[in-house]
């Protein structure tokens, strides 16, 4: 099956890079894009007997939701003029509460999510982004705030280990890759996984990419310096790809999840998209 329902998250960041691909992918694939703002600010409380302190507090939460307000509007009107031209089918959507519940909702019920890269520093959007990869059920397209192209899965690297979220992210990138001009298939240090790929490293997921009719090649690579999301982002440049895919990992630790080393490095550094799946 392919991909009939994307969702675009949008939070008052420039949204220009990640609506461009949602819009793109939505054209190519033939899907239905929806566009939907959060707006996360905790609902005023007034304290009837604190010196007036409580009115205060409500004055300024009111203040933050206007702020928040505002900004959906101006996503709203940004989405609206990315669909218009392409004659895209899309819709709005608009809710009051906290993102971290909301958002993987709402992804669930799509087949593919689009979010941005938060800047450095923004923790919250930062965290947004982490559990949402891990709670929604959904791959999750990642556009880097910078130097993101205005198309995506021409030149496509993935990284393979033979794992079970790297297998999930191959399957859930096939329509993003069809018509690929190159796939190149990377396996860094198969070593470190014995038995995991078989007599040649890589070959048999290659095989399986050719069946789809993708043109596909293979490049293992033993290196200890660096670690593997060093590796996919060199070897992305030295490919000029436009689209990386690769399995997010992590481990719940007392209800906080704790990333691994490549998929932290991916979500703060990735230079092209990123297409996840836990």
């Amino acid at each position: 099956m392919g991909v009939k329902d994307i969702l675009v998250h949008l939070d008052g960041a420039a949204p220009g890079p990640r609506l461009a691909l949602a819009a793109d992918l939505a054209q190519r694939l033939g899907a239905h894009l929806a566009g939907l703002f959060v707006v996360d600010v905790p609902l005023p409380v007034i304290a009837a007997a604190d010196g007036g302190g409580g009115l205060a507090l409500a004055s300024l939460l009111e203040e933050l939701r206007a702020e928040e307000l505002a900004k959906a509007a101006r996503g709203r009107e940004a989405f609206e003029a990315a669909l218009g031209p392409l004659g895209l089918a899309g819709e709005w959507r608009q809710e009051e509460g906290a993102a971290l519940g909301i958002l993987p909702r709402h992804a669930r019920h799509a087949d593919l999510l689009v979010m941005g890269q938060p800047e450095p520093g923004e923790a919250a959007a930062m965290a947004l982004l982490e559990a949402t990869l891990f709670a929604s059920g959904r791959p999750l397209l990642l556009v880097p705030h910078a130097g993101a192209p205005a198309r995506t899965g021409r030149r496509v690297l993935i990284g393979w280990n033979a794992s079970r979220e790297a297998a999930r992210a191959l399957h859930d990138a096939l329509p993003l890759m069809a018509g690929a001009e190159a796939v190149t298939v990377l396996v860094a240090n198969p070593e470190d996984t014995p038995g995991a790929h078989g007599e040649q490293p890589g070959a048999d997921i290659a095989r399986h990419l050719a069946r789809h009719g993708l043109p596909v090649a293979v490049e293992v690579v033993t290196n200890r310096e660096l670690g593997a999301g060093e590796l996919l982002l060199n070897a992305a440049a030295d490919l000029g790809a436009d689209l990386l895919v690769m399995g997010g990992y992590g481990h719940s630790r007392l209800r906080e999840w704790v990333l691994g080393g490549a998929t932290r490095t991916l979500l703060r550094e990735a230079t092209l998209p990123v297409l996840m799946s836990h």
